[in-house]
Formats: C-alpha cells, sequence, structure tokens
C-alpha cells in the first residue's frame, strides 16, 4: 500500500500512519530501529530497495528525507512532499518518504523526530553525500550508528581522511564493509600453516577506492608490517578495489587475488589453489551487516588512526 501526500506537514504524516495502522492492522510491534537515510531527490529508491532487502533481517521503521542540493534549495518554495509505503511495497518494514524543498531542507531534525520508534536505536545514513562531521550532523546527533560511503564521494581518499579527522564511536563507512570477506579469508589464511611471522606485505588494487587503503592500514595495525600499495591497472577488481593481498613469509609469499568478479584464489607455500568465493555483495548486503553492529566499531577507529598516522 503506497499513500502520497502532497504540500503536508509531520503532523498529517504521524495522523496517517496511525489510521493506517487502524485501517490495515498494521503495527509497529517487533520493528527494532529506525532507519533515517538522507539523500537527494530522485535518488531515493536505490536506497529504499536497499533498506526493503535489509529489513527482513532487520524489521525496522525506515524514514527517508531527501533534499535538494543547497544551491538548488535557495530558489525553492518550502514545502513538504511525502509518501507511506507498507505491505508488499515496504519489506519487512514500513517506508516514510519524506521531501523536502526550500528552506525546509535545512530543518531535518525537526521533520523526522516526531516518526521515530519509541525507545528503539537510531541509524542514520548516507548513501551518497555525507556531512563533513557525521556525528554533528542533525541526523548523526540522533543516531547510535552513523554509516557514510566514502566511495562515493567526489575525493574518496580525501572523505576517507576527513573521516579519521573526525571519528565518533558509531561511525562506520561502508568502503570498511565491503572488506569483510577479504579480511576473513586473510585470517584464515594465516591460520594455516606455515606458521611463520609475516615480514611484509602488498597490497593491490585502485588507489582511488578507499577499501584499498583500509585493507593496507588493517594488515599494518594487526601484524606489525610494512605494506605496499601498488595500482592494480587493468587487474579485475570488484567493489572494494582490490585485486590481490601478498603476504610475504620465510617460506614464500602466500596470497588471495580476485580472478573474475565472485572468484578469488588462495595460493600458499607447498598447498594447491584454493578458489574462494570473493563475491561482490550488492548494498542490501552491506547495510544489513551494519545493522548487525549497533556498538562502536573499534577496529574501524584503529585502521582510521592508522591511515591519520600514515598522511600526516
Amino acid at each position: 500500500m503506497i499513500i502520497r501526500l502532497s504540500r503536508t506537514s509531520t503532523a498529517e504524516v504521524q495522523k496517517r500512519m496511525l489510521e493506517m495502522r487502524d485501517e490495515g492492522g498494521v503495527v509497529a510491534l517487533g520493528r527494532v530501529l529506525t532507519l533515517v537515510v538522507h539523500t537527494q531527490i530522485g535518488a531515493e529508491e536505490e536506497a529504499i530497495r536497499a533498506a526493503n532487502a535489509a529489513s527482513r533481517e532487520h524489521p525496522m521503521r525506515v524514514i527517508v528525507v531527501s533534499r535538494n542540493p543547497d544551491h538548488v534549495n535557495a530558489g525553492e518554495e518550502p514545502r513538504l512532499d511525502a509518501e507511506l509505503r507498507v505491505g508488499a511495497d515496504a519489506g519487512a518494514s514500513e517506508v516514510v518518504l519524506l521531501q523536502c524543498y526550500g528552506e525546509l531542507g535545512s530543518h531535518l531534525l525537526g521533520i523526522v523526530q516526531g516518526l521515530l520508534l519509541p525507545d528503539a536505536p537510531v541509524v542514520a545514513w548516507w548513501p551518497s553525500f555525507m556531512p563533513t562531521l557525521p556525528s554533528g550532523s542533525q541526523l548523526g546527533q540522533i543516531a547510535q550508528r552513523r554509516i557514510t560511503d566514502s566511495a562515493k564521494q567526489r575525493d574518496p581518499r580525501a572523505a576517507i581522511l576527513g573521516l579519521a579527522d573526525c571519528y565518533a564511536p558509531g561511525d562506520t563507512d561502508l568502503a570498511w564493509t565491503r572488506l569483510t570477506n577479504w579480511r576473513a579469508h586473510l585470517a584464515a589464511l594465516l591460520d594455516q600453516p606455515p606458521f611463520e611471522p609475516v615480514a611484509s606485505g602488498r597490497v593491490s588494487g585502485d588507489l582511488g577506492n578507499p577499501s584499498t587503503h583500509l585493507m593496507a592500514a588493517w594488515l599494518r595495525l594487526r601484524l606489525g608490517i610494512d605494506v605496499a600499495l601498488e595500482d592494480a591497472g587493468d587487474a579485475p577488481v570488484g567493489a572494494s578495489g582490490l585485486h590481490a593481498v601478498e603476504l610475504h613469509r620465510e617460506s614464500g609469499p602466500s596470497s588471495l587475488t580476485r580472478v573474475r568478479d565472485s572468484v578469488g584464489i588462495l595460493e600458499q607455500p607447498g598447498q594447491p589453489e584454493h578458489h574462494v568465493a570473493l563475491s561482490t555483495r550488492g548494498l542490501e548486503d552491506q547495510l544489513a551487516e551494519e545493522l548487525r553492529k549497533l556498538d562502536p566499531d573499534d577496529m574501524y577507529r584503529q585502521v582510521l588512526l592508522e591511515i591519520a598516522e600514515l598522511a600526516a
């Protein structure tokens, strides 16, 4: 069910949501959190699809608040258009889409405050652009978890350095989330013989992708080694931007290399090659992973600090 409201108010949106529950039996019971998505007008649907898919694991209320860029807002008449989605149109969630025009786009906190689920965690997500200080932004101030995507920024490298400078507990970034499979495979590799210390490492990938730098920083931090960065050129890289990670030990190099979009090869001295799943996970899977972890990610914090120290 989809209900559209033009030139409305948050009070009217709340009223219609209550009526929808009374008429259709839609309830907020079982919703475990409120996901507040901040994006641009016209770019909402990709985020809504990802949130709907993730809601099957994390039933939630999804509030999508969108606005035009500031230079467009300046000439717009202030108004609020809304869309309410429940049932098959909202996965296992209920979706409230709020499109803010003109000066109204500067008051996001006041717009969403009355629509938050009571006594439930709030997660803020910026799927495209992101604020300079996520924890200090209007939506970031009410969120226990704040999800950004530095890879989507005009200057991803500068974006990840900016996140390092202003980190606050609860911050995370999808460029870090995309490394989960790589980190798991590399940890498993080091749990197998030969049990020798790692002397150095090499990371090959897209140097414009922040995930490549996050991986190198993670290896330096966890193994206490020097890690060289190398441009992958035309070699296959996924959304993580990574092509290969090579760890040098006395008996020879051990490596994980992407050979196709969804396949990697693990190589170790004295052992046959192993093909492993290295699929590029969709946005819904990345979001679902982050919604499982509402506590601060201390490893992400340490990796950001490592990147900041190297850049200093």
